[in-house]
């Protein structure tokens, strides 16, 4: 029997499919124009292939400097968050019977609903005092940013493991380092995966940060070269829009190549 058809549900999809290919259209339509083609209209099609756009804002953002900097920031940041997070988390799952460790896990989970904006002038002087206002500061202050949600999946996730994996370990003469580190880690591949690709991500895209700490434009990330690249060229919307599309270009392949271990993080974690 064939079923009807939930237009509501159809009409919504579409709609939002539209509010989110339309700016996608936008952004490469403009790259690709030359400035007498905006004047004309900024909705239509580009008559011609302006690829020397790109060309031009790689130069005038020094953009493979700028991509340097954000992949060393994201790789350093996301490995120490992948190491330093999973320790945390595995200690305090299994000591959630203690007074501490529950207060603890409490105190990590509460600092999710603390916006940035309130800690964020506090974190300027500090960074500025001990002279942290470089990459290697932005780079521990992601590490530290991360703990509240990272320990919260993690926490929840370690839980669902049975003890009696680590008693054997126990019996067999296995240290509480050597069992995190062969048993328990390994187990963790699915939500570890999704923390990596989230952390990336955010860490990639992130613009607050970095504007408000490095004080040194050679340590700019590529976010941060694209709101200095509008100020001196505010007017040239075709190489903005051009720039904007080379720095959307890593995390948009990172994310399409490795989705599904999002998807598969998130359902192994409900599962569990």
């Amino acid at each position: 029997m064939r079923k009807n058809t939930n237009w509501l549900a159809t009409t919504l999809i579409a709609l939002g499919s539209i509010l989110i290919l339309f700016p996608l259209y936008m952004a490469v339509s403009i790259a690709l124009k030359n400035p007498e083609e905006m004047a004309q209209s900024i909705f239509s099609l580009p008559t011609g292939l302006h690829f020397e756009n790109f060309s031009n804002a790689i130069k005038a953002t020094d953009f493979f400097h700028a991509l340097q900097n954000s992949a060393v920031i994201t790789v350093i940041s996301v490995g120490f968050i992948l190491l330093t997070n999973s320790l945390v988390s595995y200690a305090i799952a299994r000591n959630m019977n203690r007074r501490f460790f529950k207060l603890l896990y409490l105190y990590f989970v509460s600092a999710m609903f603390i916006p940035f904006q309130i800690i964020m002038l506090p974190v300027v002087k500090v960074t500025t005092d001990l002279s942290m206002n470089n990459i290697p500061g932005l780079i521990l202050l992601y590490i530290v940013y991360g703990l509240p949600f990272n320990v919260f999946v993690y926490v929840g996730y370690i839980r669902s493991i049975p003890l009696e994996l680590e008693e054997a370990a126990t019996v067999d003469g296995t240290s509480t380092w050597g069992t995190f580190w062969k048993i328990i880690f390994p187990l963790l591949g699915p939500i570890s995966a999704t923390v990596i690709i989230l952390s990336s991500l955010s860490t990639w895209n992130d613009f607050l940060l970095p504007l408000i700490l490095l004080a040194d434009p050679s340590q700019y990330t590529l976010p941060l070269v694209q709101y200095v690249f509008q100020g001196q060229f505010s007017t040239d919307f075709n190489l903005a829009f051009a720039s904007y599309l080379l720095a959307l270009l890593p995390m948009i392949v990172v994310y399409l190549s490795a989705q599904k271990w999002i998807i598969s993080g998130i359902t192994q974690g409900a599962i569990k």
